[in-house]
């Protein structure tokens, strides 16, 4: 078992004949994820590293009926029409890993998404890994391993340093899910943690937040109402952040005081969440929490 992605993972690739999208195919096809098609409009009738390219995602899907999963690396004007061509094709997980999206154009195909039942990670994400099994994203593979610790983080390299802490310190991970620093974003805190609490290979769970919005909180009151039974810990970045300067990602601003540090910790902690003040200590909070 795994979180939305495993073994059994097939995936299309939008955007397979950029810069990005080709030196991603390489590095996801190295780790084994199983990519049965790649699209660029224009460009049908090609091959990437051995993977037909087609003009449409319907067509690839009409080629490859087994496909359910989409990583979509292209450009932020045409982001949105690539997950719409994704959604309306059936595939059940899209994976944005596009950044500087217009908000709106993000809330409408995420609504959309929600509408046909396909579930988006991110936009402004590096994606998925389900260590051993598959790697829908931009994360480097070999700072994870197989184990029981599932992670959900809005910041893409504390995911890297984390997931290798983890790792050098003996345990491995079930799966690692980058959901983005956006204002708007497919899959939330609460919405991955429902899924991690039906998955019996997760034993625990790392949540990397950060100041701004209020996802940390909703994960604390989920916890606090007992929809969240298995053992958290957290770590939040942005601790010396100044209240209304906005630090590295979209969604991470501090407005009318709300979305603070000292409320997120604050919420985390009276849900019962031991917080890290350095992503270094995760791996020892862990180990108390799994003594229980």
């Amino acid at each position: 078992m795994a979180v939305l992605l495993d073994e059994n993972s097939r995936v299309i690739v939008q955007g397979i004949t950029g810069r990005e999208g080709s030196f991603h195919t390489k590095l996801m096809l190295e780790y084994g994820t199983k990519i049965v098609a790649g699209v660029t409009p224009g460009k049908g009738g090609q091959e990437v590293y051995g993977v037909p390219v087609y003009d449409t995602v319907s067509e690839a899907v009409e080629a490859h009926p087994e496909a359910n999963t989409s990583i979509i690396f292209v450009p932020a004007r045409f982001a949105a029409d690539a997950a719409y061509e994704a959604i309306d094709a059936g595939l059940k997980l899209v994976v944005v890993i596009t950044e500087h999206i217009p908000v709106h154009e993000s809330m409408k195909f995420i609504n959309y998404a929600k509408q046909k039942g396909t579930t988006i990670i991110g936009p402004n994400c590096p994606g998925i890994i389900s260590p051993g099994k598959a790697k829908v994203g931009i994360m480097p593979g070999h700072v994870f391993k197989p184990g029981s610790i599932g992670i959900v983080s809005r910041s893409g390299t504390l995911t890297y340093e984390i997931g290798y802490a983890i790792t050098k310190e003996g345990m491995g991970q079930s799966t690692v899910i980058g959901i983005g620093g956006d204002p708007v974003i497919g899959t939330s805190f609460t919405e991955a943690m429902k899924l991690y609490e039906e998955d019996p290979e997760t034993e625990a769970l790392v949540l990397v937040g950060e100041i701004g919005g209020d996802m940390e909180e909703r994960a604390a009151q989920m916890i606090k109402r007992g929809e969240f039974t298995k053992p958290v810990v957290a770590f939040i970045a942005g601790r010396t952040a100044p209240p209304g300067k906005r630090m590295g990602h979209a969604g991470a601003i501090i407005m009318a005081g709300t979305g603070t540090y000292e409320g997120k910790v604050q919420a985390l902690q009276e849900a019962g969440v031991k917080v890290a003040k350095t992503p270094f200590e995760i791996p020892d909070l862990l180990k108390e929490v799994l003594k229980k």
